[in-house]
């Protein structure tokens, strides 16, 4: 098991003898977090690292189960000297705080209702040689199992000419996740696990390979959690297990019915900000304007 030191907070060749200057921003973070996992006290199990790439570029499929799963992801890449350019809703770009951050490190985001520039973005950057990092879910996973996936993943890969590597994380559910209150009880264990390469066939389609990388992402997650170090306290903390290994979290059925709640909450929420602002700026306008 690895916990954050201090000392790898501050080592000097923690990126490589020459990092790039411009991912200066990125490798501030990277530190930043390294500190709150050090704070936290987290145990994390990181296997695989060695099929990350040392060069050139990758698509890192993994499942989402918690709000923090791409920094445990980045721990993985981080002893082959990489970073990874995650794909991320485009709201979190345009946040007072976030997005700033998240524009500097390079991360694509994705807008759902034109997800063709986020393609187009994600293709050229892992032509450039970088590795990217999808959740090819979406959402986060209520279910703690690995939903349907979006086949843009093994489009982008297939498009690129890189492998996809399957990944799992496992654990972080347990300090922030949805619908749960964020828990900062120390100790808590994470595991992260990476597969080795899939390398499309010659023709082979994006649906083909989407199945062999779910595949490949589902006996990885089956590995984390059947190999995860610690067991719940009680029945009352059986939410974070899943139903088939006999938890308490929603079924497969039930978290999709919750995400179409959740969906349309969504919608419902965006129409009553929209008419809110639009109240506020008639409200604004002089009486000459309204006239």
């Amino acid at each position: 098991m690895y916990t954050a030191s201090w000392r790898d907070v501050v080592r000097r060749e923690l990126f490589g003898p020459r990092p790039d200057r411009r991912d200066a921003p990125y490798r501030l973070v990277v530190r930043l977090a390294l500190v709150v996992f050090r704070l936290l006290g987290l145990r994390f199990d990181v296997r695989g690292s060695e099929h990350v790439p040392a060069a050139g570029g990758a698509v890192v499929c993994s499942n989402h189960v918690s709000y923090l799963d791409f920094t445990f992801l980045g721990l993985a890449a981080l002893p082959r000297r990489r970073l990874v350019r995650f794909m991320a809703k485009a709201s979190v770009f345009g946040h007072w705080f976030a997005g700033p951050f998240m524009r500097a490190m390079q991360h694509i985001p994705v807008d759902r209702k034109a997800g063709a520039a986020a393609f187009d973005a994600a293709v050229r950057a892992l032509k450039d040689g970088q590795v990217v990092g999808v959740f090819p879910e979406a959402t986060i996973s209520q279910s703690f199992t690995v939903k349907d996936l979006k086949a843009g993943a093994a489009r982008m890969a297939i498009q690129a000419g890189v492998p996809i590597l399957p990944a799992a994380v496992w654990g972080g559910h347990r300090v922030a996740t949805k619908k749960r209150p964020v828990d900062l009880t120390r100790g808590r264990a994470v595991t992260v696990l990476v597969g080795e390469p899939i390398v499309a066939e010659p023709g082979e389609t994006p649906a083909a390979l989407l199945a062999r990388t779910r595949a490949a992402m589902e006996a990885l997650l089956d590995e984390a959690q059947r190999s995860y170090p610690q067991q719940p306290a009680g029945p009352e903390d059986l939410w974070w297990l899943p139903v088939h290994l006999g938890g308490t979290a929603p079924t497969l059925e039930e978290a999709a019915a919750r995400d179409r709640d959740d969906a349309a909450g969504a919608r419902v929420r965006a129409r009553t900000s929209r008419r809110a602002r639009l109240r506020a700026r008639l409200r604004r306008r002089p009486p000459s304007a309204a006239a």
